[in-house]
């Protein structure tokens, strides 16, 4: 009887999660889609389109910069987590750190990030001042999401690689971390998704300027930005649907495409 209600407390709640998403998505679908055309996708606010490319290549921009210098900064940093620092002081300082880097609101980023990089560096509201604001939110995600993939590595791989006469950053590089890929992969997915989603941080840094960016340096508005404004100001709800629209539809296609690489490696790594 136990075993009964707990698997059919399992399918409840799997139901209503899967059934929440399809919900949303499918009244933004239905709220959304009608008010999206080509002119809508392909030219910028002063057409009579009022359309949101420009708008669509300052999220591309933010989320290129973001998970190239956040990346890096994560894994290895994890790396030193998992194989070099030895469990102590300083290991519980770091990831006392970082848990607490990951609960802090959005907001405070935005405004370290607009006292810092905006008006201390000097970088002004830009996509690169956003980019750098949105590192620091989503490194803890990165750290302990490639942490985890570098512990389901199976401790034979390390044994049999130090047996055969390598060194530990020879062992961490060409066989730890091409095992722990897809884990890091998944980790990327998930930074992705909260860089594409946030806009209290955003809009203090990379601005709201509607207009194509000519680099990093320039200002822009994000789709999460743009949806913000038209919604909140009365705008048109009609345009920030479709514009959900757009921006659910980059996330899918983005996570879709992380998820067939993940198998791919998946599959061969099992191959060899």
């Amino acid at each position: 009887m136990k075993e009964r209600i707990l698997k059919s407390l399992i399918y409840i709640s799997t139901i209503v999660t899967v059934g929440v998403l399809l919900w949303i998505i499918g009244y933004i679908l239905v709220k959304g889609v009608a008010h999206i055309s080509w002119g809508f996708l392909s030219t910028d606010q002063t057409s009579d389109y009022n359309g949101i490319l420009p708008i669509i290549i300052s999220t591309l921009y933010l989320v290129f910069l973001g998970v190239v210098v956040a990346t890096p900064i994560g894994v290895f940093a994890a790396i030193y987590l998992t194989e070099y620092a030895k469990q102590g002081r300083i290991v519980k300082v770091i990831r006392f750190a970082t848990e607490s880097l990951g609960a802090i609101p959005s907001i405070v980023f935005g405004l370290f990030g607009l006292i810092f990089f905006v008006v201390i560096l000097r970088l002004q509201r830009s996509l690169v001042a956003g980019a750098l604001t949105v590192t620091i939110m989503v490194l803890p995600t990165i750290i302990r999401a490639t942490e985890e993939a570098l512990k389901s590595v199976p401790r034979e791989y390390r044994e049999g690689s130090f047996a055969l006469g390598a060194s530990k950053f020879r062992t961490i590089f060409k066989v730890i971390l091409p095992s722990a890929i897809p884990g890091i992969l998944s980790a990327t997915i998930l930074t992705i998704g909260r860089i594409v989603g946030e806009s209290a941080a955003v809009f203090l840094t990379a601005g709201m300027v509607p207009r194509m960016p000519r680099g990093i340096f320039d200002p822009g508005r994000t789709l999460s930005v743009h949806m913000y404004i038209l919604a909140s100001e009365g705008i048109s709800f009609d345009e920030a649907y479709a514009t959900a629209v757009v921006l659910v539809a980059i996330v899918l296609m983005v996570n879709f495409t992380a998820n067939k690489v993940v198998n791919l490696l998946k599959r061969g790594r099992m191959a060899s």
